[in-house]
């Protein structure tokens, strides 16, 4: 189950960098638009936030300490920080959906590392989260401009 666990551990440090870097574009979106990405990001970080709990409490029940560090986030997560100044509406949907395929990507390695051992909770969870990220991925495309929906997928 350590392997599980090992990539449990980089989706946990995935899904809290997504959370940080989606609650600030919460906070500092502007825009014509800015009603519903407020909303929009709103939603998905108060999801992530439920997630990493589920996350850590899975790896727990597994009997491995859960990663909890910022220093350890950074090291384990695939996803970039959020860029330190206030980036465009577009440019944060961009960014977003390009970090949601990441997350995808980290997902697949958790249910296929879940699937090796049969075990089944993890799974159960893999393919919820991946449910999730994927509409995520697909509402934030869809909220962009004709000419910039065209992201290329990194699933």
């Amino acid at each position: 189950m350590s392997a599980v666990a090992v990539e449990l551990g980089k989706l946990l440090a995935d899904s809290y960098t997504l959370y940080l870097k989606t609650q600030n574009f919460h906070w500092n979106v502007t825009g014509p638009y800015f009603a519903s990405l407020h909303s929009l990001f709103e939603e998905q970080y108060q999801d992530l936030a439920g997630a990493v709990d589920e996350i850590a409490e899975r790896i727990r029940a597994l009997g491995f300490a859960a990663p909890g560090s910022f220093k350890l986030y950074e090291k384990l997560s695939s996803i970039a920080d959020a860029p330190e100044e206030v980036i465009g509406a577009e440019d944060m949907l961009k960014t977003l959906a390009k970090d949601q395929e990441v997350i995808i990507k980290t997902l697949n390695k958790v249910l296929a590392a879940a699937q090796d051992v049969d075990d089944e909770v993890t799974v159960d969870l893999a393919v919820g989260r991946l449910t999730v990220h994927e509409k995520a991925a697909w509402m934030l495309k869809s909220s962009l401009p004709v000419a910039a929906k065209d992201l290329p997928s990194q699933a």
